[in-house]
């Protein structure tokens, strides 16, 4: 029987999520690069962009402007599946803005630790 959350595999993938936001925020592109799964099966579909491959996104990354990445997490939810599945689900809120961001990523445990498999970014305007 697949074990939802077991404490464990729940904490590290806490962990995992935590690094990833905290580098997001401080435009931290090494590690950013680093939790993101190596393979060109990789995915990441932003507001305005469809990234294909881990090098399309770490160039994304690099690119991307490191101003105004500030933001407050709402409703977050994260769910393990057995040992070594995982997905991260997050809404969040910038200072000032007029919209409503949601964030969704896929966490899977490789030799290297946690890394996002696919991750989907998308706004909305705020009720």
């Amino acid at each position: 029987m697949l074990e939802i959350n077991r404490p464990e595999v729940l904490a590290e993938v806490t962990d995992a999520f935590e690094r990833y936001e905290t580098a997001l925020i401080n435009n931290d592109v090494e590690v950013l690069d680093e939790l993101f799964w190596n393979s060109k099966h990789t995915l990441r579909y932003g507001v305005s962009e469809n990234l294909y491959g881990y090098a399309a996104i770490a160039a994304f990354r690099a690119s991307r402007p490191s101003q105004g990445l500030q933001r407050e997490l709402v409703n977050t939810t994260l769910t393990t599946y057995g040992h070594d599945f995982a997905t991260a689900n997050t809404e969040f809120l910038r200072n000032g803005g007029a919209v409503h961001g949601r964030q969704s990523q896929t966490w899977m445990r490789t030799s290297e630790g946690w890394r996002v498999v696919a991750a989907h970014v998308s706004l909305m305007p705020k009720a």
